[in-house]
């Protein structure tokens, strides 16, 4: 039996035990691309070829006893701003002319190396500005969650998000600017990670605005985010395999549970606003984490979010401007028009501004952690709603309400699926713990994954899948 839903972990497993062939799952992987890939959009290349060879590289290596990493034989896929050496790089533009580069990211690299299969690039909104998902040139990939209206698929790492979710891949790539890769995660009903900026390389990376950008993975699993924060910031490959298969390190620490912590609710004011139903889970989730033994208590911040929502964004705009302004700057331009506004928003940026939200960063950091203090984590529905119609996304504005917060305070923060409205859509629970504390707020998303009885709900598909 093989279910094409499992996690990069239990497929490792399953390879190494012999109970399933890489070149057979990847065939299979392959075959649902085809036949679902056409109506989502997740995909702007596939490599085939390639991706056969290396299944069967990783067939040998298995059978030989000598599995090649913790990725041995998983498919993956890379959001289209990652360098793949001889691939197009096309940073989700028609305009940015088409980048074959030479050599690989570091990440890119670093996945190869821990065994994973490449087998494609994944749909971005354009040069990664735009947290709704949305790609005019290029096409919007869809929602998986609702295949009859079409319904925002989070951005920028849409089609990493909508990938992972529909089960094309397992483990996909993404990078979060200012929730790049938990908007898409919430939105898709999977587990997202925004690391500790400067925890994974950039090099290799269209950029965005380097002060904030983080790459980072978008999986089914808390364990295979894990997996990939491992391999991604360049921990040597036979340990992690060895702490995964033996349950050792970071992966010890997942198991912990949340007795004896203290987690910090948002204050009441931030509550206006988010969707009844969205509440209503995030609050279940409060519940939960206490009745597991964790203390939680409602704090005050020193600011809105929205203050953060503002200087994050004054930050990305005049960093885009500085990267993309040229191409954004010439009217004739086969720019998508949604983003176009939001670069040239950094054209008008005085030094001065800029300078003040560079450097204003680190006294924000000290008052906040200092009303932070006693608690080990915060946590914020990801999203204010679960997705909305396309055509009801105010572009004009940014969805990250919650999740900019993390970016511009220099922290990291995780997402994972907390439940479904009664329409059938997710809904999504952030944790946002200070800088380089990923194994504590993995360790609490754990926990209640674990509550969800160990796997997270997905979107029905077989209608699709037979068609």
């Amino acid at each position: 039996m093989m279910d094409l839903f499992e996690t990069s972990r239990e497929l490792v497993m399953r390879f190494i035990n012999k109970d399933l062939s890489p070149r057979y799952y990847l065939d299979k992987t392959l075959q649902r691309i085809k036949q679902l890939d056409p109506t989502l959009h997740a995909f702007i290349a596939v490599y085939e070829e390639e991706a056969r060879l290396d299944a069967d590289a990783a067939e040998r290596a298995v059978k030989r006893g000598y599995p090649l990493g913790p990725l041995t034989g998983v498919p993956f896929a890379l959001k289209d701003i990652v360098d793949v050496a001889g691939r197009e790089t096309t940073g989700g533009s028609a305009a940015l002319g088409r980048s074959v580069p030479k050599g690989n990211a570091i990440i890119t690299d670093r996945l190869l190396s821990a065994g994973g299969i490449l087998i494609g690039k994944t749909h971005t909104v354009e040069v990664a500005m735009g947290g709704w998902g949305t790609n005019q040139r290029l096409g919007t990939p869809v929602n998986p969650w609702d295949l009859t209206v079409h319904r925002t698929p989070g951005g920028s790492s849409s089609g990493s998000g909508v990938a992972v979710a529909a089960g094309l891949v397992p483990f996909a790539i993404g990078s979060d600017t200012g929730g790049s890769v938990r908007l898409p995660a919430a939105w898709n009903g999977i587990v997202g990670l925004k690391v500790t900026e400067g925890t994974i390389p950039l090099e290799g990376i269209i950029p965005l605005a380097h002060t904030l950008d983080t790459p980072g993975p978008l999986a089914r699993s808390v364990e295979d985010c894990a997996i990939g924060l491992e391999i991604l910031s360049g921990k040597e490959q036979p340990t992690i395999l060895i702490d995964m298969l033996e349950e050792r390190g970071l992966f010890a620490e997942l198991t912990r549970g949340v007795s004896g912590l203290v987690i910090a609710a948002m204050p009441a004011i931030e509550r206006d606003g988010v969707d009844t139903e969205v509440l209503s889970a995030y609050d279940k989730s409060l519940e939960q984490l206490a009745a597991n033994g964790a203390t939680v208590k409602t704090i005050s911040l020193p600011r809105r979010f929205d203050y953060y929502q503002h200087l994050t964004g004054l930050i990305i705009s005049a960093e885009g401007y500085f990267y993309h302004g040229k191409i954004f700057d010439d009217p004739d331009a086969p720019v998508d028009e949604d983003v176009r506004p939001r670069i040239l928003s950094g054209r008008n940026l005085s030094a001065q501004e800029y300078l003040q939200a560079v450097r204003g960063r680190h006294d924000d950091q000290v008052v906040f952690m200092k009303a932070l203090s006693g608690c080990d984590v915060l946590v914020t529905p990801t999203i204010a709603t679960a997705a909305i119609p396309l055509n009801e996304a105010d572009q004009s504005t940014a969805p990250a309400l919650f999740t900019r917060a993390a970016n511009y305070l220099g922290l990291c923060a995780v997402t994972v699926p907390n439940g479904l409205t009664a329409s059938g859509l997710p809904t999504s629970f952030q944790i946002i713990g200070r800088p380089h504390t990923e194994p504590l707020i993995l360790r609490i998303a754990a926990n209640l994954e674990r509550l969800a009885g160990g796997r997270f709900p997905i979107p029905n598909l077989e209608k699709l899948a037979r068609d």
